[in-house]
């Protein structure tokens, strides 16, 4: 098998822990979900896949950061941005799964999105602040395919939106 796949009912999280406790392990309290922006659903599931919608970076209601990446917001709080928005993913999945993110097998792909002007290309170095908490969290399950794309603007005027696939075991 390739580097980076999942072998099918491949257990889950670092030394088979359970992510809830990754997640306490790392100080991270899971927050409410807030209510979508627009007409969707924060989730949906086919099969044994789970999609999480576009997260903001959304921390006690409200954006932890706002602006363009790098010229209103640094690159180091862009890179907290994306964590917080990983952190309102696993409260989606979490919600998803009625609370037990150990039904998830894998991470399989984080797509990052950027409000940056256009010369700036440090958007993987960014969006590395949601991929680098799926590993903590998921062990080497948490090891994900991606993309890291700058975009004009962002709903909110927030920096950072990041989206989620997973496997569900």
């Amino acid at each position: 098998m390739a580097a980076g796949l999942l072998a099918p009912g491949l257990a889950l999280a670092e030394g088979g822990r359970d992510p809830k406790a990754r997640l306490a392990e790392l100080g991270i309290e899971l927050p409410a979900l807030p209510q979508p922006l627009g007409s969707y659903a924060p989730f949906a599931t086919d099969g044994r896949l789970l999609f999480i919608s576009g997260q903001l970076p959304l921390k006690d209601g409200k954006l932890i950061a706002t602006g363009h990446v790098p010229t209103q917001v640094t690159l180091e709080a862009a890179q907290a941005a994306a964590r917080q928005c990983a952190v309102n993913i696993l409260a989606a999945a979490s919600l998803a799964l009625g609370g037990d993110l150990s039904k998830i097998a894998a991470c399989l792909k984080l797509t990052g999105y950027v409000a940056c002007p256009p010369d700036f290309t440090d958007q993987p170095k960014v969006i590395n602040g949601a991929s680098d908490l799926m590993k903590a969290v998921f062990g080497d399950q948490g090891r994900h395919a991606r993309a890291a794309v700058g975009v004009g603007a962002l709903p909110l005027g927030a920096p950072v939106e990041v989206e989620a696939v997973f496997a569900l075991a």
